[in-house]
C-alpha cells in the first residue's frame, strides 16, 4: 500500500492493499484517522460522509468510522455538489472526508471545490478533512482541516468501540423509482458475516490469494468485495482507481499479470467495452494466475460471457455471474458454491447462496411452482446481509420491498427458473414492455441484439404506441468495421424475430455513437425514454452521467432519423 499523499505517475492507477491479521500499515492508518475523527468531535452514532475515489486512505476512512462506532456514507466521487449536499443533509453528516483532487482516466477531478459548494448548503457539517491525492494546493476555509497533518499528530493505536450486532455500520444511497435517493442502512454483524462468507465461497478464495475487484468503493460492490469481505477474510485486495481503457484497453490484464491476481470481479459493461477492442489486448498479457472470473451489476449477455470465459480465462477459469443488490448486502445467486464439477451455464446466475430461498410470483401475488417458469423474483426468508431500513423513512422501506408481495422481499427483478431449477435474471420488472398484450423484458431483446457481431452495446426501452399500447425502441452502438449500418439494422430485426418473436422486433432502431452511462457504467434508460417521448427539456438530474454531452449527440441522431423518415413519406 502506498502512503497517503504520495504522488504517483498518472498512468499508475492501482493500489495493492493488504490487511495483516496482526498490525500493518492499514491498521495504523485507520487508527490515526479514527483518533483524528474523535479529536474533531465525531462520536459513536454520528454520520461521516466520505467523498473520495478508490484509495487506501478512503478504505482507512471507512474502517476508522467503523472502529469508533460512527456511521459512514460513501458518496461516489463523481456526484455533483447538489447530489452530494442532498446525501449529506439526509444523513445529517457531521464531518466530510475528501481529497484535494482526484485522478480518473487521465483527468483531474476537483473534489474539494465540489465539497466547498456542497457544504454551503449543509448546516450539520462541522469539519471537512482534506487529504491530498496530488501536490496541487486548494482553498482551505474555516471548516477545513489538512488530514495528513492531523493524522501525524495522533496515536497509532485506537481501541475499537464495542458495538451491538444490530447497530448501524453504514448507509449507502441508491436511486429510487421516485428519483429520490434512498439511504439503505446496513448493520454490523449480519452484513460483515455475509460479505465475508460470500467472498470466500463464491470466488473460492484461499489463503494467499490476491483478489481483484475493480469496482468503485462508492457502490455496494466496492463496500462488500473491495473492503469488508476481503479484509474480514484477511485477504489481499487490489484497489483499481482508473478506467478499463486508460491508458489503453490492456489495463486490466496488465494489472492481472503484474500483481498475479487470482480472482477478477468486474461489470458486464466493461467486458462489452473491452470486447470492442478485440482479443489482442488480452492475449498480450499473462493471465495464468487467474482461477475465478466474476460478473456483477447487471445480467451479462452470452457473447460477453463467452468472450470473458474463452479469451480472458482461456476456457479454464470458473466464471461466476453474480446477482445481488445494494439492499441484499452481498451475493444472493451465483453458480458457486456448488458441488465439485457442477455445471455452469453461460449468462446465468443459477444457484441461490446458503440461506437464500428464492420464489417466483405471478401478477396475482401467488407463488409460481415448477420449472421452466417466469415471474417476479422474491426471497421468502430473511438472511444476515439484508438491509434493515431506509434511513429516516422506514415506511418507504416497507412499501418498496415488502408491500407488493406480503411476506416476501420483492427484489424488483424478474427471473426465469429453468428445467434444472436454475435461476436466470431477466431484468428489472419496470423494464418490461407490454406489446399487444405480450409482456417482454427489455433485457431479453438486448440479449438477442447482442448476438450480432457488429453490435457491442444496446439499450432497449418501451414507449407509448397508438395501436400496440407499447412498442420497443432500440439504441445501438455499431462497430466501425461493420460497414453499412442500415444493413445491420435489418439483420437485427430478423434476428430478434427469429430468437424471440416478430412482436418483439423494435419499431425503431437508432444507431448512436455511445449510450448514456453513469460513472458506474449503468445505462440511464430514463433519459433515452424522455428523448423519444419528446420530454428532452425535462431530463432531470444528469450529474451522474460519465459525459453529459452525449445527450446532445443522441438528440442529434434522433432528429436526423426523424427527418429521414419524414422525407421518405
Amino acid at each position: 500500500m502506498r502512503r497517503p499523499g504520495k504522488e504517483r505517475q498518472p498512468w499508475d492507477h492501482f493500489y495493492f492493499l493488504h490487511f495483516p491479521l496482526h498490525g500493518g500499515e492499514l491498521l495504523e492508518t485507520t487508527c490515526r484517522l479514527a483518533n483524528t475523527l474523535k479529536r474533531h468531535g465525531v462520536c459513536r452514532g454520528d454520520c461521516v460522509a466520505i467523498y473520495m475515489p478508490v484509495s487506501p486512505l478512503a478504505v482507512a476512512a471507512m474502517l476508522a468510522c467503523a472502529r469508533i462506532g460512527a456511521v459512514h456514507t460513501v458518496v461516489f466521487a463523481g456526484f455533483s455538489a447538489a447530489s452530494l449536499a442532498g446525501r449529506i443533509n439526509d444523513a445529517k453528516c457531521k464531518v466530510v472526508i475528501t481529497f484535494n483532487q482526484g485522478l480518473r482516466g487521465g483527468r483531474v477531478m476537483e473534489l474539494k471545490k465540489i465539497v466547498d459548494e456542497a457544504v454551503k448548503h449543509c448546516p450539520t457539517v462541522q469539519r471537512v478533512l482534506v487529504a491530498h491525492r496530488t501536490d496541487n494546493k486548494v482553498h482551505m476555509g474555516d471548516l477545513d482541516i489538512p488530514l495528513e497533518q492531523e493524522m501525524a499528530k495522533e496515536d497509532p493505536v485506537c481501541a475499537p468501540e464495542s458495538m451491538g450486532s444490530e447497530d448501524v455500520l453504514f448507509m449507502l444511497y441508491t436511486s429510487g423509482s421516485t428519483g429520490m435517493p434512498k439511504g439503505i442502512v446496513h448493520t454490523q454483524a449480519g452484513y460483515l458475516l455475509y460479505a465475508a462468507l460470500t467472498h470466500k465461497l463464491v470466488f473460492d478464495h484461499r489463503p494467499g490469494d490476491i483478489f481483484g475487484c475493480v469496482a468503485d468503493i462508492g457502490w455496494i460492490t466496492g463496500h462488500s468485495y473491495v473492503v469488508y469481505g476481503p479484509l474480514c477474510n484477511g485477504a489481499t485486495s487490489v484497489l483499481f482507481e482508473s478506467t478499463p481503457v486508460y491508458p489503453n484497453a490492456g489495463r486490466y490484464w496488465e494489472t492481472v499479470e503484474r500483481l498475479k491476481i487470482n480472482q477478477f470481479y468486474g461489470a458486464p459493461t466493461a467486458v462489452r467495452l473491452l470486447l470492442k477492442y478485440g482479443d489482442a489486448w488480452v492475449k498480450k498479457y499473462d493471465r495464468s494466475s487467474l482461477r475465478t472470473l466474476g460478473s456483477v451489476g447487471e445480467p451479462i449477455n452470452c457473447e460477453a460471457w463467452e468472450w470473458l470465459h474463452r479469451v480472458v480465462g482461456d476456457s479454464r477459469c470458473t466464471l461466476v455471474d453474480t446477482w445481488w443488490q445494494t439492499e441484499t448486502g452481498g451475493i444472493c445467486i451465483a453458480p458457486r458454491p456448488s458441488e465439485e464439477g457442477a455445471e455452469i451455464l453461460p449468462g446465468m446466475a443459477m444457484r441461490p447462496f446458503f440461506g437464500i430461498v428464492p420464489v417466483l410470483m405471478d401478477e396475482k401475488g401467488s407463488v409460481v411452482e415448477g420449472s421452466n417458469v417466469s415471474g417476479a423474483l422474491c426471497i421468502s426468508q430473511a438472511w444476515p446481509g439484508m438491509a434493515r431500513t431506509i434511513y429516516g423513512d422506514h415506511q418507504r422501506f416497507v412499501d418498496a420491498y415488502f408491500k407488493a408481495y406480503p411476506g416476501y422481499y420483492f427484489t424488483g427483478d424478474g427471473a426465469h427458473r429453468t428445467e434444472g431449477g436454475y435461476y436466470q435474471i431477466t431484468g428489472r420488472m419496470d423494464d418490461v414492455i407490454n406489446i399487444s398484450g405480450h409482456r417482454l423484458g427489455t433485457a431479453e431483446i438486448e440479449d438477442a441484439i447482442a448476438d450480432h457481431p457488429a453490435v457491442p452495446e444496446s439499450a432497449v426501452i418501451g414507449y407509448p404506441h397508438d395501436i400496440k399500447g407499447e412498442a420497443a425502441f432500440a439504441f445501438i452502438v455499431v462497430k466501425d468495421s461493420a460497414g453499412d449500418s442500415d444493413v445491420v439494422v435489418q439483420e437485427l430485426k430478423s434476428m430478434v424475430a427469429t430468437k424471440i418473436a416478430k412482436y418483439a422486433v423494435p419499431d425503431e432502431i437508432l444507431v448512436v455513437k455511445r449510450l448514456p452511462k453513469t460513472r458506474s457504467g449503468k445505462v440511464m434508460r430514463r433519459l433515452l425514454r424522455k428523448i423519444i417521448t419528446s420530454e428532452a427539456q425535462e431530463l432531470g438530474d444528469t450529474t451522474t452521467l460519465e459525459d453529459p454531452s452525449i445527450i446532445t449527440e443522441i438528440l442529434s441522431a434522433y432528429q436526423k432519423c426523424k427527418d429521414k423518415q419524414a422525407a421518405a413519406k
